[in-house]
């Protein structure tokens, strides 16, 4: 009864999206059976410390990244004070609990010609799936977005006049994005071609799949995985890396930071900070090339 109270309490009052409560939840099921095998079916809401100690041994034992442990730890933190705001327990466990150490990873964006490949590849649309493809990487590379925002888009948040898109961030926070000509352009014509599709059961969403309902995540990340394992060597080639080929590339263009955040949808500028070490590179080739004693 307490997870239900709990779920509510992330969706209503936290304002948190169903992709992250589920999440969560995930995370408390996760200790609940490592529970039921090691303690007999000790409940979450009674245990103490020792005993999540032992469930962080248990996870680390099993291969598990400390960046996944770490979050599932900020999870049950995060039901405990829930608890505690519901008179159900009087102190937290994990008040004086560290977290693991999680080395910093550089996420590598795609450079500007690896994307000026990509687009070479997707610029002959001649039907349904190819017109969605290309304006799926354009939107991503042209906004910044989470793929998490792109599924959630509706057609009634493009404002073609304003040339505006409205996007529904974490917490279900909102926040508009400018358009550039050439997503415009995109757009009108996946529109076009979405309306010759024989059966629309989503009527709302922007993007499809053919059957005429809502993508998923897995069918996005495979479209952008496709187009951009055929132009770049990474290992990764995610939404998330075309996140941070926006950010990376407006920076290295001169954009401001606070106007970045505002854009990516961050909530504080410690969180949009992280993308200013790909610009280092830019920075250097400007301070030797622009400082008095470069040739000295």
């Amino acid at each position: 009864m307490s997870l239900e109270k709990f779920s509510d309490y992330l969706l209503l009052e936290k304002k948190y999206s169903e992709h992250t409560a589920r999440a969560y939840l995930k995370d408390l099921e996760s200790l609940q059976q490592f529970l039921d095998t090691a303690y007999n079916g000790d409940y979450i809401e009674d245990i103490e410390y020792n005993i999540i100690r032992q469930w962080v041994v248990d996870l680390v034992n099993s291969k598990i990244t400390n960046r996944s442990i770490n979050r599932k730890v900020s999870s049950l933190n995060s039901y405990y004070k829930f608890l505690m705001k519901i008179g159900l327990r009087n102190t937290n466990p994990l008040k004086k609990h560290k977290a693991l150490k999680v080395e910093k990873k550089v996420q590598i964006p795609f450079s500007q010609n690896e994307m000026e490949k990509v687009f070479k590849d997707l610029n002959h649309v001649s039907d349904f799936k190819s017109s969605r493809d290309k304006l799926m990487v354009e939107l991503f590379y042209a906004t910044g977005i989470r793929r998490i925002e792109l599924i959630q888009i509706k057609l009634k948040d493009v404002d073609m006049t304003k040339a505006t898109l409205k996007v529904l961030g974490k917490r279900n926070k909102e926040r508009y994005i400018p358009l550039i000509p050439s997503v415009i352009n995109s757009i009108k014509v996946y529109t076009d071609y979405r309306l010759k599709l024989e059966k629309i059961i989503d009527k709302d969403d922007m993007f499809l799949t053919q059957k005429g309902v809502k993508v998923y995540e897995a069918l996005v990340y495979r479209t952008i995985n496709k187009y951009f394992s055929k132009a770049s060597t990474k290992l990764k080639c995610s939404p998330h890396v075309l996140r941070h080929s926006f950010a990376t590339h407006l920076l290295n263009e001169g954009a401001d930071i606070n106007s970045l955040k505002e854009l990516l949808g961050h909530a504080s500028l410690a969180a949009t900070q992280v993308y200013t070490h790909n610009s280092i590179d830019e920075l250097k080739k400007v301070h030797a090339k622009a400082h008095p004693r470069r040739k000295h």
